[in-house]
C-alpha cells in the first residue's frame, strides 16, 4: 500500500513568513517579540511540530506531535469527516509583567494540527498517550477490509 498522508508544502515556508514579519513589526532585537499577535492584538493560531512514522509489518502510524508544557487536559483530540485535529492553548504565564522582558521567544496562543486518517479507520482504533510535553497517536495504516483483493478470472 502506497503512503496515505500528505505533507503540507507551505508550512514551513508559511511559519519563515510568520517569523520574518512578527520580529519586523516588533522593532527588532531591542524589544519584546510578541510573535503569537498579529498587528492588531489577535491572537494567531499556530501548527504544532509533529513527526509521522509508518509501519507496514505492524500495519501502524505513529504520529507524535511537541507540544511544549502542555498537559494532557490541556488537549483536546477530535476525529470528524477522517480527519484527527489536535488542538489546545498554551497560556501565557502571568507571573512577569509585559514590559520586563528583553527577549520572548516561546509561543502562547491556540494551536491545532490536522491528520488525514486512511479510509475506514474508526475512533476506538485510535490511541493517544502524552508525556512530558510529547503526545503520541497511533492508529492502523489500513483496515483489513479496505484492503486490496485480488479478483480471479473466470
Amino acid at each position: 500500500m502506497s503512503n496515505v498522508f500528505f505533507y503540507e508544502p507551505f508550512y514551513d515556508f508559511d511559519r519563515l513568513l510568520d517569523e520574518a514579519f512578527t520580529s519586523r513589526q516588533a522593532g527588532g532585537n531591542n524589544q519584546v517579540q510578541q510573535r503569537n499577535a498579529s498587528v492588531d492584538g489577535a491572537v494567531r493560531l499556530f501548527k504544532p511540530k509533529m513527526d509521522l512514522h509508518e509501519d507496514n509489518e505492524k500495519n501502524l502510524v505513529t504520529a507524535t506531535f511537541e507540544l511544549p508544557g502542555l498537559v494532557k487536559d490541556d488537549v483536546q483530540i477530535d476525529v470528524h469527516n477522517n480527519r484527527l485535529t489536535v488542538s489546545a492553548e498554551a497560556k501565557q504565564s502571568e507571573d512577569f509583567e509585559e514590559h520586563g522582558y528583553a527577549v520572548r521567544e516561546r509561543r502562547y496562543g491556540k494551536l491545532s494540527r490536522t491528520l488525514q486518517l486512511p479510509s475506514g479507520v474508526k475512533s476506538e482504533e485510535i490511541k493517544a498517550t502524552m508525556e512530558n510535553g510529547v503526545l503520541t497517536v497511533t492508529f492502523p495504516k489500513a483496515t483489513p477490509e479496505l484492503a486490496p483483493k485480488k479478483i480471479t478470472i473466470a
